[in-house]
């Protein structure tokens, strides 16, 4: 009865640890490896296409699970022959044998092939699943979870599910079906023998059910302790200049030793429950042999079988071990991917940003109308905005001025619709920007901020990002040409075919921002919004920038956070702000006359505005 549990117990693991992979709601259920029919149903939403498949390596390993109990009867006859000098079971044993073989190698090869289709599949899925969730999480969801983390659960808790879904699967159902198959032929030989084999298996049942329980534990720890490892990994590599700059190469090297050890540590914990828990299980089982073997030499069990069933029962029995010690094994790497699943679906489970709006947009003329507009990122922290107001005529320019952390960029996220709002509105052409279908109110809006985001791809197609424009060449050297920055692309060993490196390496700052001032023309929006857009640009590429940029916002609604006077003094409105509020309004000479908070920023040079 130990196999038989066992093999029980590890297959009722493996289908719950896939059920899990399937279950994309189900975070605080996530332990239940019985929670039934409401979470296998979530499974057929990913097996159902692979149900073929998977049909036919439950074949396979059916077929490959039967060939264990034929060669045991296979050496009955032999041996039955031999005692009683058949000599005519030569001409079908060694056929036989050979047939059985056969039949093991298609049963392997349909049970491994399909099972891994169907496994790998499932992760392919659930991997594409989690990347577009991340896609469609809101901003803040990225403002509070380092970068590191979420690439660690996306790329390494996808890898520990792929061993769950896969390896594990197939040794699960392959040696589980030869168990069931040996100690079904077990019983056929000799039914009370094998009920006293299977005594033991409630004690077998306790120590799967005690060590998965730790393994699951100690593999949450290791995933936590990988993630750290990406986190710290991830922060020295793109900050190698700063580290540099600041001489902290040492610092870094301790931290990431720090949460390696940490690392070490908690594998170590899981090798010795995984190496402990093989041996006690298989002496065990070999105590329980040893009973058999006692008993089998007994008198009144001597006279109950031919020579050749007691051969075939003891190579039963002994057959036995081997696919019970696989299993146990196995159950380590279901632990794992269990656990990874946790992490999986914590992401899976948050909610993406809401697409509140149902209004399509075809093309808007650009009026704003901020009303008593309040937002806090914390609702236990002093707000960010509170009571802000103002109005924007269609392709009014309104600069937004004032010290860091007065609110400038917050508002500018909000009417990019990053964060949601609970008090007050904003209003774009009369109607609340919520109201507006999310994608279509976007793709009316273009933005430029000192923070320049470059991906590792060509010139061309960075400018060109989201464009769906005809004729998309001959308009990104257009936009290219308006922002400057044809001069120095051409300059360049491939020109708009240049490779700019992760995150821009190959390129200056102000390379960089030319390259994103040409990405927002080239989108031509009516709604601008340029978060010290020309910061990291010298003087006189400033002027001309500034000057395609003027020419470009004639006939738009342009928001301009600037530290720079050059890029304001010319704005239809100045917004001054300071703590969340908007203390002063007007035009340049306007706020200049009143002689206070913006006249005193003017006479510093804007030094506070920075």
């Amino acid at each position: 009865m130990a196999s038989r549990y066992t093999a029980a117990t590890e297959l009722a693991a493996a289908t719950s640890g896939l059920i899990i992979l399937a279950d994309t709601n189900t975070s605080t259920n996530i332990n239940n490896l019985d929670n039934g029919w409401q979470i296998y149903m979530r499974l057929l939403k990913y097996l159902k296409p692979l149900i073929p498949a998977f049909a036919l390596s439950i074949v396979g390993y059916m077929i490959f699970a039967a060939t264990t109990p034929a060669q045991a009867k296979l050496l009955e006859l032999l041996v039955d022959a031999i005692e009683n000098k058949d000599h005519d079971a030569r001409y079908y044993i060694p056929p036989a044998i050979a047939g059985v073989y056969l039949l093991r190698g298609v049963g392997t090869f349909l049970g491994s092939y399909f099972m891994a289709l169907v496994g790998t599949r499932i992760v392919t899925m659930l991997r594409t699943e989690i990347f577009e969730h991340l896609m469609r999480l809101p901003v803040k969801y990225y403002d509070t979870n380092n970068s590191g983390q979420i690439i660690a659960r996306t790329v390494f808790n996808t890898g520990m599910v792929t061993g769950a879904a896969t390896d594990a699967l197939k040794t699960l159902v392959s040696e589980g079906f030869t168990v069931i198959g040996l100690l079904a032929y077990a019983f056929y030989l000799n039914w009370k023998l094998t009920l006293i084999f299977l005594a033991i298996a409630p004690l077998i049942g306790i120590i799967v059910n005690s060590v998965g329980r730790k393994l699951r534990k100690l593999s949450s720890k290791v995933q936590d302790s990988i993630a750290d490892i990406t986190q710290v990994c991830s922060e020295a590599i793109t900050g190698n200049r700063m580290v540099k700059t600041f001489l902290g190469e040492q610092r870094e090297i301790d931290r990431f030793v720090g949460v390696n050890e940490k690392n070490y540590t908690q594998q170590m914990k899981m090798v010795k429950i995984q190496a402990l828990n093989t041996p006690v299980m298989q002496l065990i089982i070999v105590i329980a042999m040893g009973a058999i073997v006692f008993l089998i030499l007994a008198p009144e069990f001597l006279s109950q079988m031919t020579t050749g069933q007691y051969v075939a029962y003891i190579t039963t029995i002994g057959l036995i071990p081997k696919p019970v010690r696989q299993l146990a094994g196995v159950n380590a790497t279901i632990q794992k991917g269990i656990a990874a699943a946790i992490n999986i679906f914590s992401i899976l489970d948050l909610e993406q940003e809401v697409n509140t709006g149902s209004k399509r947009i075809q093309h808007l003329r650009g009026e704003i109308e901020v009303r008593d507009l309040k937002f806090g990122y914390n609702d236990s922290e002093r707000p960010a905005l509170n009571g802000v107001s103002f109005k924007a005529q269609p392709g009014q320019v309104v600069a937004l001025v004032g010290r860091s952390g007065s609110g400038k960029s917050t508002l500018a996220s909000l009417i990019a619709r990053y964060y949601d709002y609970s008090e007050g509105s904003i209003l774009v052409d009369g109607v609340d920007i919520k109201d507006y279908d999310l994608y279509d109110y976007r793709a009316q809006l273009g933005i430029v901020t000192q923070n320049v985001v470059l991906f590792n791809d060509s010139i061309l197609n960075n400018i060109a990002y989201g464009c769906n424009a005809d004729g998309t060449m001959d308009a990104v050297r257009k936009a290219a040409d308006d922002a400057h920055a044809t001069e120095f692309i051409e300059q360049l060993p491939q020109g708009f075919d240049t490779q700019v490196g992760e995150s821009g390496v190959m390129l200056s700052g102000g390379q960089k921002q030319r390259i994103a001032i040409a990405r927002t023309l080239l989108k031509d929006t009516p709604l601008l919004i340029l978060d010290e857009a020309t910061s990291a640009l010298d003087n006189e590429s400033e002027r001309a920038i500034q000057q395609a940029l003027t020419e470009f916002m004639k006939s738009r609604t342009t928001l301009v956070i600037a530290h720079r006077l050059s890029t304001i003094v010319a704005a239809d409105q100045i917004l001054v702000m300071d703590e969340g509020e908007i203390v002063e309004r007007g035009t340049h000479s306007e706020l200049l006359a009143l002689n206070e908070y913006y006249a005193r920023l003017y006479e510093r040079g804007f030094e506070d505005n920075s």
